[in-house]
């Protein structure tokens, strides 16, 4: 739920790049646009809540980037698609984290995949494409799968199995970034998933309580 920020934007964005030392300044210099890009499109396109824009660092861009304490970090140019990627979370963190991977942004709403675009294209971003279609009838082809929270686990499963097909990338699969409990999401899921608790990862706030990695290897289906 959008809070009023107790930090400000600056704030938010120094916590993070104390997580994250090892980033070139080119990355930094990076991270440091998202806010001002992001809070002029979003003035004109919602792609995240009005109210909670001034977390954009704290809410949306530190959640992205949590998946990278378990994606692979490899010299090796994977392909990572990012399924329902709205505004372009969290692909666009990634990519700014992970310029030697080629990123994926699909989603079906088209001016939502134009605000990820404007703003890849602005930072200089050259390891993201965008892609208007359905999942579950997209043709590409990827290593890795990341999500926050746009469908159930079973859809995201059933829907993405395809595009992971011939992979050799090491633990290829899901990595979706989900909150609360999901004991009832996953046993209906009919997958077996792997669950780290986010604040288990790095200094992250409170606001990360219950918030998830959801990790389903790939071919990795349950036989019910």
């Amino acid at each position: 739920m959008p809070t009023t920020p107790s930090t400000t934007p600056t704030e938010q964005l120094d916590r993070l790049l104390r997580q994250f030392p090892a980033l070139s300044p080119t990355a930094q210099q990076q991270l440091t646009a998202l806010y001002p890009l992001y809070k002029e499109w979003n003035a004109r396109i919602n792609v995240i809540s009005r109210r909670d824009i001034d977390n954009l660092y704290l809410h949306h861009v530190m959640h992205s980037l949590a998946l990278a304490w378990l994606l692979p970090d490899e010299p090796t140019s994977y392909t990572i698609a990012d399924v329902g990627c709205g505004g372009g979370f969290p692909s666009i963190p990634l990519a700014i984290l992970y310029p030697q991977y080629q990123f994926l942004l699909i989603d079906s709403i088209a001016k939502k995949l134009h605000v990820a675009q404007a703003i890849a294209d602005e930072i200089g971003l050259t390891n993201v494409s965008t892609h208007h279609t359905r999942v579950e009838s997209c043709e590409l082809r990827c290593d890795y799968i990341v999500s926050r929270a746009a469908m159930p686990l079973g859809l995201l499963y059933e829907y993405t199995q395809h595009m992971l097909h011939g992979s050799q990338a090491p633990r290829s699969g899901i990595y979706c970034l989900k909150g609360g409990d999901l004991s009832e999401e996953i046993a209906q899921s009919g997958v077996s998933a792997q669950l780290t608790a986010i604040t288990t990862l790095a200094d992250y706030p409170d606001y990360y309580q219950d918030k998830w990695i959801v990790y389903v290897a790939k071919q990795d289906k349950r036989t019910n």
